[in-house]
């Protein structure tokens, strides 16, 4: 049963987890961004080999792989297509700049017919967890978002003058749904990051109970000066009132 496209692993579970809830083939494919064709073929292999939504708790993601992909004649484990050196690749990814397309598009120029990308990104962090074990976090819709300024910076051209102004990029995504949203701010100033969280909150159309900044360094400096000082005069600070207005804490636990 050949796939129509291989998917991640997150993107199983959350394609599992839609269709448990009795969410049709074609509003799985909108959600996800796939054609309906796919999920139906993950649909069918995850009957074949008799997985129901909510899967197991002790079902690890090479586990519900080995299950809906295991050819028949093959030896589990045993790879098909040449691998690249993924320590080496791990040490790859720690440089600036550097992402996992960029090493996988290197990847495939030196082996054309090697792994799609999607597969290339289970491989690796599959690697990545026997490399360093990490305790499995399960997350509550609305529950939590992550919040954190990427680190780099985008070239903002004025059409009219030509001059040309670095941006930063603020980055949010919600823990059980990875729904991410992004945008570019002149500053990681106070100002810029209430600014971009309160555009944040419009665009999920909720706000979630707790704010967790993921860089501790900049997010719990910016976590103090928003909830410190409590009873501060003339009605609180700006960040303060913003965060009372919405009746939620912000946390710096990931």
């Amino acid at each position: 049963m050949p796939a129509k496209r291989r998917l991640t692993m997150r993107q199983l579970r959350h394609l599992l987890r839609l269709a448990g809830d009795g969410t049709s083939a074609r509003n799985i494919a909108l959600t996800l961004g796939i054609a309906r064709s796919t999920v139906q073929d993950n649909l069918k292999r995850a009957a074949a080999a008799g997985l129901t939504w909510p899967l197991p708790g002790d079902l690890t993601d090479d586990a519900l792989e080995n299950r809906l992909f295991a050819r028949a004649g093959v030896k589990q484990g045993l790879r098909r297509r040449p691998e690249p050196n993924w320590a080496q690749l791990a040490l790859e990814l720690k440089k600036p700049g550097v992402t996992l397309m960029i090493l996988w598009e290197e990847y495939r120029a030196i082996h054309p017919d090697g792994y799609g990308y999607s597969r290339f990104c289970d491989l690796f962090r599959s690697f990545e967890r026997r490399l360093s074990p990490t305790m499995r976090q399960e997350h509550v819709a609305g529950d939590k978002v992550f919040v954190d300024y990427s680190g780099k910076k985008i070239a903002v051209v004025d059409r009219s003058t030509g001059e040309i102004r670095e941006a930063e990029i603020f980055v949010a995504v919600l823990g059980a749904s990875g729904l991410t949203y992004a945008e570019a701010t002149w500053t990681q100033t106070l100002p810029d990051w209430i600014g971009a969280h309160v555009r944040m909150f419009r665009f999920f159309g909720g706000v979630p109970r707790l704010i967790v900044p993921d860089n501790l360094k900049s997010g719990v400096n910016r976590v103090v000066e928003i909830v410190g000082l409590l009873g501060h005069s003339a009605g609180g600070r700006p960040g303060e009132r913003l965060m009372q207005r919405l009746g939620m804490p912000v946390s710096d636990d990931t």
